[in-house]
């Protein structure tokens, strides 16, 4: 229990600190760009016109709602957060208990075999995929309080005002919006970090792996940016289905058309090259192709 505790600390403080960060990124994502491009220089020295960065992009958040109005939307992630841990805990605390009470049961299996990474990374998704699917209606109303910026709504101003609005303009599928893709994607981002690590601890490293607690540090040493570049689509097609059509100005036209479905969202994005929107926030492009209308704050 008081571990469980712990982490529901840690991880409260930590979604406290990342707030500002995960909030120009959301807005981002949506395409809101209020800042016009600057000329500036690449890593290159060369010339070239460039997006403002997550420095400037929060200094003008700071300016038009001043510094909590970079906190928008931290009440439902902190809700989120904690419950989220919580059950995480839970569910493997269960498949521990059931494992221990198996007859027969002995802990010299090694831990650094391919059955028992695919036992553990199992266990671990179902666990994942508990606390993500009990937290989402939380995770849509973060984002949706974040998107307000956009239009200067007030619709989600609090976090039990936003399960009335929502359970009544959308019914209990809105809780649920851009869930399939954010679970598809935390799935694939965690089988693909667990074997990336499981096959580099295995051939690539002369001692291998003694642990799966060393092959958890190496797995998120090694493949977790890897994993989360290539799985960032779902992240971004799964916070776009969240939003989108839900009355908020950050998901209507112009920024966003009203999708059928998030396969519909994710092959309009890949079709206009923006699949890796929001991906970055320091060193941001200009968009190749497109350019900036300063009355809609966006590209096209």
């Amino acid at each position: 229990m008081a571990d469980a505790a712990s982490q529901v600390l840690l991880g409260s403080g930590l979604t406290v600190l990342s707030q500002p960060l995960m909030y120009v990124k959301v807005l981002v994502q949506v395409g809101y760009e209020p800042l016009p491009p600057t000329l500036g220089r690449n890593v290159f020295g060369r010339q070239v016109y460039q997006l403002p960065g997550f420095f400037a992009y929060a200094k003008h958040i700071v300016k038009v709602d001043g510094r909590a109005g970079l906190f928008k939307g931290l009440a439902p992630r902190l809700c989120s957060s904690a419950i989220g841990t919580v059950v995480h805990s839970k569910v493997l605390q269960r498949y521990q208990e059931a494992k221990q009470a198996e007859p027969g049961t002995t802990n010299k299996e090694p831990v650094s075999s391919l059955e028992q990474v695919l036992k553990e990374t199992s266990r671990e998704m179902v666990a994942r995929s508990a606390a993500t699917f009990i937290t989402h209606p939380f995770h849509v109303i973060t984002l949706r309080c974040m998107v307000q910026f956009i239009g200067r709504e007030t619709k989600y101003s609090g976090t039990l005002s936003a399960f009335t609005t929502i359970y009544q303009e959308e019914g209990i599928l809105g809780f649920f919006a851009g869930l399939i893709p954010r679970l598809l994607g935390d799935i694939l981002s965690l089988w693909l970090c667990n074997m990336l690590a499981y096959l580099i601890n295995t051939y690539a490293l002369e001692n291998g792996v003694s642990t799966m607690t060393e092959m958890k540090s190496y797995s998120q040493a090694v493949t977790g940016f890897f994993a989360s570049m290539l799985t960032y689509p779902f992240v971004l097609v799964s916070n776009l289905m969240a939003v989108n059509n839900c009355g908020l100005a950050g998901g209507l036209l112009p920024y966003a058309p009203t999708y059928s479905s998030w396969l519909d969202c994710w092959s309009q994005l890949h079709g206009e090259g923006n699949m890796s929107r929001g991906n970055s926030l320091f060193f941001r492009k200009v968009p190749a192709g497109k350019r900036y209308v300063w009355e809609e704050r966006r590209f096209r």
